[in-house]
């Protein structure tokens, strides 16, 4: 029995006993309640309705390969090789990485329910419950070498948010690879989603790239407590947001970027991108390795880098391990 077929017959929010689950999962009714209590432990808020058996705190709706695919428009679906939807993987990023390695992975996605061991950038862990975020990986060779892959993230950014403003949100971008957006109580800006582009290649020849994105639909408040920074989930401004629609949505928009991508550039993207910047014109502290200093935002160049006023002097932000926050 996987916890996905489990999460599926409890995803319609109604009430199932122990009885009625382990006979729809081929199970014991004791089956079904070690695995209700791992997904609790994945934290998924369950309700035991005393005498009846358990729902969902809320319900959700699970994404469905041939829902997703049918809402691409046709020229979405002519760039798509194939769409894979994944109960749980240790990264939907990895994933697509063997893909390659076995000579496929081009123009391919890959959408998983549950992430074991999802990376963000430096390093840092992305968890969520299942079935309560959006994560997907986009697999593109390009013929061009890493050179003219600059700015491939900040372009992923104006992506996703434009697919946002479409379903009424105003997301906000963080350079170089955070999408935030204000929190229903406070309206302060919190962590939306986070993009992760990882490139195989060199220079000259061609290269392959993994384009990672995770997305808060839903976050339970003890997570949000626990989680070090400000965070935002979309369904606390549009709840009866469908997670297919927005999949689709996504997907869409990210096939026709790449498509034109290699051609294009940045350039392309950077005034889209400077209209949504967070930052701009604002006080931040810019950590470099184990340099910090503070200094005043500016605009995104056609590379995709970001230019900063410190002590008096303009600065160009470029890749590598740079993190960039607000100063209060």
């Amino acid at each position: 029995m996987s916890i996905g077929n489990l999460m599926r017959l409890l995803s319609d929010g109604e009430v199932h006993s122990g009885e009625q689950l382990g006979e729809a999962l081929g199970v014991s009714r004791a089956a079904v309640w070690k695995q209700l209590k791992k997904l609790e432990a994945l934290g998924v808020s369950l309700v035991a309705v005393k005498g009846r058996g358990y729902r969902l705190a809320q319900p959700l709706e699970p994404l469905v390969g041939a829902k997703i695919v049918e809402r691409l428009p046709a020229s979405a679906r002519h760039h798509l090789a194939r769409l894979f939807v994944e109960d749980h993987l240790p990264s939907s990023n990895a994933y697509l990485r063997e893909r390659f390695e076995q000579g496929a992975g081009h123009a391919e996605v890959c959408l998983v329910e549950l992430q074991t061991a999802g990376r963000g950038r430096r390093g840092r862990v992305w968890t969520t419950p299942w079935g309560q975020s959006l994560m997907l990986s986009v697999g593109w060779r390009f013929e061009a070498g890493v050179n003219a892959l600059e700015g491939l993230s900040l372009a992923v950014g104006v992506v996703v948010a434009q697919v946002l403003e479409q379903h009424g949100v105003a997301p906000r971008l963080k350079w170089p690879n955070d999408i935030l957006l204000a929190q229903r109580d406070s309206g302060e800006l919190g962590k939306l989603a986070g993009i992760l582009v990882e490139v195989t290649g060199d220079a000259a020849g061609p290269c392959e790239v993994v384009i990672g994105m995770g997305m808060n639909l839903s976050l339970p408040e003890a997570m949000r407590e626990a989680i070090e920074q400000p965070v935002a989930a979309l369904f606390d401004d549009v709840p009866s947001l469908s997670r297919n629609q927005l999949a689709a949505d996504v997907v869409a928009g990210l096939l026709a970027m790449l498509a034109g991508f290699e051609q294009q550039g940045f350039a392309s993207w950077r005034t889209a991108w400077n209209e949504r910047h967070a930052y701009a014109d604002q006080p931040i502290r810019v950590t470099q390795g184990s340099q910090v200093y503070d200094a005043v935002a500016g605009d995104v160049d056609d590379s995709g880098s970001l230019w900063v006023t410190a002590s008096g002097q303009s600065k160009r932000l470029s890749g590598g391990e740079i993190s960039v926050r607000r100063r209060l």
